[in-house]
């Protein structure tokens, strides 16, 4: 027996009883527009509103983010439709049976006109226009723009949130179902402050529709009484003007409480907590209640004012600013007992992770350099670093691990290390006070600083003041603050030794992630064709040739036509590179933009042929002076196409391809060597520089030989 079924049967009822329930509301609404209805029924309806108008008030106050309340908008119109019927039905009865008495229309208006207006109708005129003017004038106005440009900006931001979950999709970086759920709260998002925008117009609207229901009823209700039941004018007005301000003040103060609903809703910034624990959680600061205590304090010593209520409440700031120190030191005592309990100090014991750092990347820096990545400070750097791992993700196709980011008091106070694994790969010195200036072509005033070469690319630089920027920007300097200095060089050593960075568990992880679209492909391919240490290697020898990866589909592919005649991981990835290669011209240059391409000239290019063939399994062998020159010549090109922000590119015979590039990469990493047959159809080259004239060199000389490969 199915224990479960009652529950299940009860579930559903109440399902399908909630799912019967609106329908049949919302014809009753329309019913109280149409027929009368009783005095007892009519003051149920009125207490109803106003406990469906505060509750959607508290609902608004406790939710931590807009979202969470996305059916405010349909409740919004519901309440306002109730509202709407009431003043209809009520106004049939103040109307018709006004002349008998204040009980008339029930005791909630009855209530409201005597007790909250003191029985005067002047004075409930006057508290009624004060009170719609708050309503419309002020709280629904300013509601409505907010509701109108959070509207405006979500839709326009709607495209690059959905762009940037693409990116992430295809780096890697988020699953599939987390890039549903993504662009389904983006949609969600938009949809619900597309129909906020339009359920403003409804408040506004109900606060004209009270106003232009006032009047009419005491018109109307003078006209009757004084034309139907011969009353007098005094009387008249005393009776229906009455019952009416009582009918306009019973929906109006639901309408007032709405109208804050809907503000705090648009006004609502996402967080972790509710409002009230948002502002608390913001206001409750020692340095805002002391001298608010003070200020009231010598308030209150001043001859002529309220000295014993200025005194009285200056007291309780301080008492605020006194539980906020409290508050403040505990949090304190507490973050640094959970930091004690997170790593215990012993002086005789040595563990493991004393010695071990597991990090694949790690940057290090001195204690000049924390105020970089201080929260409390605002450091920008820890922000800047997740960045570039998403580029470089989306770049070469894979996920960068994250950065792990320490002080280390044994570095200089302005010095920072940057470690891949256990090895260090770069280090440098920043002066966070200071902004680096790199001098352009037209640079011709020597400025006052500290000289040094940039890290990324080995330039003449200077750190010089913030105050000299005008006058450096001013002689074509390119001015970099200390964030973009460690970025840029963080975002070249990952890209340079992207192959130290993933291993045989990030290959998986993206097997598994294509799978989940050509499952029969991984299957086939992994591992009874390709072992998935051989694939690895693959991957690897592409990225250190900064091929991107990220069509792993297309590398799978190939490599399930070569398997059976090729081998070593070596053949597989030069195999594979005429497909890949496009992946990275289109990074290096626009489709439409011309590509510069360096070439050798035909005897050089001949010499190294010839020398390859004559080395054998050597690999190629050139002259220390020629090995010397070529490396020169490629440098001096390739800091000129960096200054024009063009690519460097060396085109060669295919044979000597990849031993000129193992040779190259290590002297000058940022020359790409492609193969005459790696360049693609659809791209126009131009030829910017020819290497090989060396007539120079000493002819006959018993030159240091220098192994390429």
């Amino acid at each position: 027996m199915d224990l479960t079924s009652p529950a299940r049967l009860l579930t559903g009822a109440r399902d399908a009883l909630g799912g019967s329930v609106l329908p049949i509301g919302i014809l009753v609404l329309v019913a109280m527009m149409v027929l009368p209805l009783p005095v007892f029924l009519l003051d149920s309806f009125f207490v109803l509103n106003i406990l469906l108008s505060l509750l959607i008030l508290m609902v608004t106050m406790h939710t931590y983010r807009p979202l969470d309340f996305s059916s405010f908008p349909n409740l919004l119109l519901i309440a306002t439709v109730l509202r709407l019927a009431l003043n209809v039905a009520s106004t049939r009865i103040v109307l018709s049976e006004g002349h008998t008495g204040p009980d008339a229309a029930g005791q909630i208006i009855k209530a409201f006109g005597e007790f909250v207006v003191a029985g005067n109708y002047a004075v409930g005129i006057f508290v009624f226009i004060i009170l719609t003017i708050i309503n419309l004038v002020v709280i629904t106005k300013g509601a409505g723009r907010v509701s109108e440009v959070a509207a405006r900006f979500t839709l326009d931001a709607m495209p690059g949130k959905q762009m940037a979950i693409d990116a992430d999709l295809n780096a890697g970086v988020l699953s599939a179902e987390e890039a549903t759920l993504r662009r389904r709260e983006v949609a969600e998002e938009a949809d619900f402050y597309g129909s906020m925008d339009g359920a403003s117009k409804f408040v506004k609207g109900d606060a004209i529709a009270g106003i232009l229901i006032l009047a009419i009823n005491i018109v109307g209700g003078l006209i009757i009484g004084i034309v139907q039941h011969n009353m007098a004018v005094a009387d008249a007005a005393q009776a229906y003007i009455l019952l009416s301000i009582g009918d306009g003040l019973v929906a109006q103060i639901p309408s007032l409480l709405l109208s804050i609903a809907t503000a705090i809703i648009v006004t609502r910034v996402s967080s972790k907590s509710n409002m009230a624990q948002h502002i608390s959680r913001q206001v409750h600061l020692s340095r805002a209640w002391i001298p608010t205590a003070a200020v009231l304090g010598v308030l209150g010593l001043v001859p002529g004012m309220p000295n014993e209520l200025f005194l009285m409440f200056a007291a309780g700031a301080a008492a605020a600013a006194y539980f906020a120190i409290r508050s403040e030191t505990n949090e304190a005592d507490e973050t640094e007992a959970e930091e004690d309990t997170a790593a215990p100090i012993s002086g005789d014991v040595v563990t493991l992770e004393d010695v071990t750092d597991y990090s694949p990347v790690s940057l290090q820096l001195g204690y000049g350099l924390i105020s970089l990545v201080d929260e409390d400070k605002a450091g920008p750097l820890v922000s800047r670093i997740t960045s570039i791992r998403r580029e470089v993700s989306k770049a070469l196709g894979f996920v960068v691990p994250s950065v792990r980011i320490r002080d280390d008091l044994a570095l200089p106070p302005n010095q920072y290390r940057i470690r891949i694994g256990h090895t260090i790969v770069g280090e440098d010195i920043v002066y966070p006070d200071r902004k680096l200036a790199l001098p352009g072509e037209g640079s011709t005033v020597d400025l006052d600083g500290i000289k040094v070469r940039d890290p990324s690319f080995g330039v003449e630089a200077i750190w010089i003041r913030p105050a000299q920027q005008s006058q450096a920007e001013a002689n074509d300097y390119v001015v970099i603050e200390p964030i973009s200095v460690i970025a840029t060089h963080m975002s070249q050593l990952l890209t340079k030794h992207a192959a130290d960075l993933i291993g045989q568990d990030d290959v998986q992880a993206m097997l598994d992630n294509l799978a989940k679209r050509n499952p029969q492909l991984v299957q086939s391919i992994v591992p009874k064709l390709v072992p998935l240490h051989v694939l690895t290697e693959v991957l690897r020898l592409l990225l250190v040739e900064r091929i991107p990866i990220a069509d792993l589909r297309k590398i799978l592919e190939g490599l399930s036509g070569m398997v059976a005649n090729v081998k070593s991981p070596v053949a597989m990835s030069e195999a594979l590179r005429p497909s890949l290669v496009p992946l990275l011209i289109q990074q290096l240059t626009s489709l439409g933009q011309t590509m510069p391409v360096i070439t050798l000239s035909p005897d050089f290019e001949q010499l190294m042929l010839r020398t390859l063939r004559q080395s054998g399994d050597d690999g190629l062998v050139l002259d220390g002076g020629l090995a010397k020159t070529l490396l020169q010549s490629l440098n001096e090109i390739s800091e000129r196409l960096v200054n024009e922000n063009r690519p460097s590119i060396l085109v060669v015979a295919p044979p000597i391809r990849r031993h000129l590039a193992d040779f190259v990469r290590v002297h000058v990493p940022q020359v790409v060597i492609l193969g005459f047959t790696e360049l693609p159809e659809n791209r126009t080259v131009e030829v910017v520089a020819t290497i090989g004239d060396f007539n120079g060199l000493p002819s006959g000389q018993n030159l240091e030989k220098e192994k390429v490969n």
